[in-house]
C-alpha cells in the first residue's frame, strides 16, 4: 500500500457493534461495519433465519450471495446483541421500532450511542423514529442514519453516498469512523428532523411516481411530480421546525429521486400495481417486505390536515388509495388547483 493510499484509508476505531433487523439495509450496515474490523452483531427475531444465516454466513432470505465479514455474527439472542454494544443501529420496520427499543431498555450499556435507520413515522402522536430512541433511553445520544441508499447497490459495492444526522459531534465522527469505506461514504448533517422527515416523506411520493409510470406518464410528468414532492416535503419539514435547506441534501432530494425513478423501492412498486389497477392488500402480501409508505401516506395526510399544510400531492395518493377516489380525478384536480408559484421560501405565498 502506498503512503497516499494509506493516507486515504478510513481509520477504524474497532467499535463493537450491534444491528437490530436483519433485513436487506440491516445486513448491508452490519456487514459494512464488520468488514471495517468492528466486532458486529445482526439480530433477527427469527431464530431459524438467525440460525440459517449464521451458518451459511450469508442473509439468503433478502440479499442472497452476500458473504459476511469473518466478524459479522448473526443471533436471535438479544441480549448477546447489545450487552457490550458502543453502537446500536436500529432497523426494524417502524411499526415495531419501539417495542424493540423497549426490549434493549434493560440491556443496553450507558454509554451506547443509538441510530435509527428506519424511514417511517409512528402513528401515536406523529412520532418520529428518533424522537422515539429519545423518549425511551432518553440519557443516550442518538442519531439518524439516511439517503439514497438500496442495500442491493450496496452490496455490490457501487459507490454509495448515506447521511449521519445528530447534534452529538462525538456520534457523527464515531458513524464516519465505522461505516466509511471505498465505496460507502458518510456526510454529516446536524439537522436529524429534517434528514428524518425527507426519509420518512419521500416514500409517500415514490409510490405516486410508481403510480404515474404505469399510467404510461412521461418525462416531463416525472420532473414535475419530483419537483412538487420536493416543494411539499420542505413545506412540512420547515412547519416541523427542520431546516428547509436539509431537503436539497443527499438525504433530502437524493433519495426522492432514487426512489422516485427506479423499480428497486419497494414504494415504487406499490404505485406501479396500483396503477395497474391492483388491489392494496394484494399488493402488500406479494411484496413480502414493509413499504413504509403506505402506512407514512396515512399518518401525513392526517397531520397536514391538522396543520393546515398545503401537500395536494398527498391528499390526491390519501384519496385514490383510501377513499377510492379514481385516479383520472385526482390528476385533472392536480393539475387544475396546484400553486402557482414556482420555488417554495422566496417570499410568495401559495393559493
Amino acid at each position: 500500500m502506498t503512503e497516499a493510499t494509506s493516507s486515504m484509508s478510513p481509520k477504524h476505531s474497532g467499535k463493537r457493534i450491534a444491528v437490530l433487523g436483519g433485513g436487506s439495509f440491516g445486513t448491508a450496515i452490519a456487514n459494512i461495519c464488520a468488514h471495517n474490523q468492528n466486532p458486529t452483531y445482526l439480530w433477527m427475531r427469527d431464530k431459524m433465519r438467525a440460525a440459517l444465516c449464521q451458518r451459511e454466513r450469508e442473509n439468503s432470505h433478502y440479499v442472497p450471495g452476500y458473504k459476511f465479514a469473518p466478524s459479522l455474527i448473526a443471533t436471535s439472542d438479544l441480549r448477546a446483541a447489545v450487552i457490550d454494544a458502543d453502537v446500536v443501529f436500529v432497523s426494524v420496520p417502524s411499526s415495531g421500532f419501539r417495542e424493540v427499543v423497549r426490549l434493549i431498555k434493560p440491556l443496553v450499556r450507558a454509554d451506547a450511542l443509538l441510530i435509527s435507520t428506519t424511514k417511517g413515522i409512528e402513528g401515536n402522536g406523529f412520532t418520529l423514529m428518533s424522537e422515539i430512541l429519545e423518549q425511551e433511553l432518553p440519557q443516550h445520544p442518538v442519531g439518524v442514519l439516511s439517503g439514497p441508499n438500496f442495500a442491493k447497490e450496496i452490496v455490490e459495492q457501487q459507490q454509495t453516498g448515506t447521511v449521519i444526522a445528530s447534534d452529538d459531534a462525538n456520534l457523527i465522527r464515531t458513524i464516519q469512523s465505522v461505516l466509511s469505506s471505498g465505496n460507502f461514504r458518510v456526510y454529516a448533517n446536524k439537522d436529524k428532523r429534517g434528514v428524518e422527515l425527507a426519509g420518512a416523506l419521500k416514500n409517500i411520493y415514490a409510490i405516486i411516481s410508481g403510480m404515474a409510470t404505469a399510467l404510461g406518464a412521461g418525462s416531463n410528468t416525472h420532473a414535475m411530480l419530483i419537483t412538487r414532492s420536493l416543494a411539499e416535503m420542505s413545506r412540512m419539514g420547515s412547519k416541523l421546525g427542520a431546516n428547509p435547506m436539509t431537503f436539497l441534501g443527499l438525504a433530502g432530494v437524493g433519495d426522492l429521486i432514487l426512489t422516485c425513478t427506479s423499480d428497486l423501492s419497494r414504494n415504487y412498486r406499490v404505485g406501479f400495481a396500483l396503477g395497474q389497477g391492483r388491489a392494496l392488500d394484494d399488493i402488500v402480501n406479494e411484496l413480502g417486505q414493509v413499504a413504509e409508505g403506505v402506512n407514512t401516506l396515512k399518518v401525513v395526510a392526517q397531520k397536514a390536515k391538522q396543520m393546515d399544510v398545503y401537500m395536494p400531492l398527498v391528499k390526491g395518493l390519501y384519496a385514490v388509495i383510501f377513499n377510492g377516489l379514481p385516479i383520472s380525478e385526482v390528476a385533472h384536480k392536480l393539475m387544475v388547483g396546484e400553486q402557482n408559484y414556482d420555488v417554495e421560501f422566496m417570499g410568495e405565498s401559495h393559493e
